[in-house]
């Protein structure tokens, strides 16, 4: 079946490497044009160089996107440059320290939560008067196995990846009459650049070292992002609130 992505117009953030640099190129091999947003100057303009010597169309927006002017930046490149917004995909997200909720400082739970949920959010809030307009579009945010369950990562990750899950669901009941769908991946073990700067010896990641068994195998990043293609293409045009395992089973186990 075809993508219907060809000429589309779409946001892909954090795609400055690791998932969201796999996205972008390819969503761009589909036929679309690229927002790559990331806080990463040098990644994005890279990966804009990458996708436009395979042929393809992309511009980078750097910026915080939990920042609402660079935000409405994005968006604002999106509408201009390739009049509107199709697809939105929410990837960029940070790690916590694998803390126990004792132990979360209150800038790692401000920076998680900011990057990981605020962000996605103002995204989706500033994209949706365009695709409401045009009676289309396609939300794809970035879970995770910490999404489903208690045990994959610290408290603040969990909670910001949980509330994904919740935003995605709710986007998928309140808009699928107007043609906008929601999904969500959520990605066990990916092979990317992020780390884990956990504190030694510290409760939480002793808590939950026992449960990361029968986790899989490490994904790379371009499974993650076939998967997300996917789900904004036209072939998963009856997919709406689905949060999908790109895990190699684990959330089976």
């Amino acid at each position: 079946m075809d993508s219907g992505l060809d000429g589309r117009s779409v946001i892909v953030t954090g795609a400055g490497s690791g998932i969201g640099r796999a996205a972008a190129v390819m969503f761009a091999a589909e036929g679309a044009r690229v927002v790559v947003a990331d806080l990463d100057a040098e990644g994005a303009r890279k990966v804009v160089r990458e996708i436009e010597g395979a042929g393809g169309t992309a511009v980078a927006v750097v910026g915080d996107l939990s920042d609402q002017a660079v935000v409405d930046q994005v968006v604002r490149e999106a509408v201009e440059r390739f009049g509107g917004v199709d697809v939105l995909v929410n990837n960029a997200g940070v790690m916590d320290r694998m803390s126990a909720p004792a132990d979360v400082s209150d800038d790692e739970w401000e920076r998680v939560i900011r990057v990981n949920l605020t962000a996605p959010f103002l995204l989706t809030r500033a994209v949706l008067p365009h695709m409401l307009k045009a009676g289309r579009g396609a939300i794809v945010n970035t879970a995770s196995e910490a999404g489903l369950r208690g045990s994959a990562a610290g408290a603040a990750y969990t909670a910001s990846k949980h509330a994904v899950v919740g935003l995605t669901k709710n986007l998928a009941v309140m808009y699928r009459k107007q043609g906008v769908r929601a999904n969500a991946i959520a990605p066990g073990g990916t092979r990317t650049g992020i780390t884990v700067d956990a504190e030694p010896g510290a409760h939480g990641p002793a808590a939950i070292s026992p449960y990361f068994v029968n986790t899989g195998r490490v994904a790379e990043a371009d499974e993650q992002a076939a998967a997300m293609v996917f789900l904004a293409s036209d072939a998963a045009s009856n997919i709406n609130g689905v949060i999908l395992p790109v895990d190699d089973g684990w959330s089976a186990v």
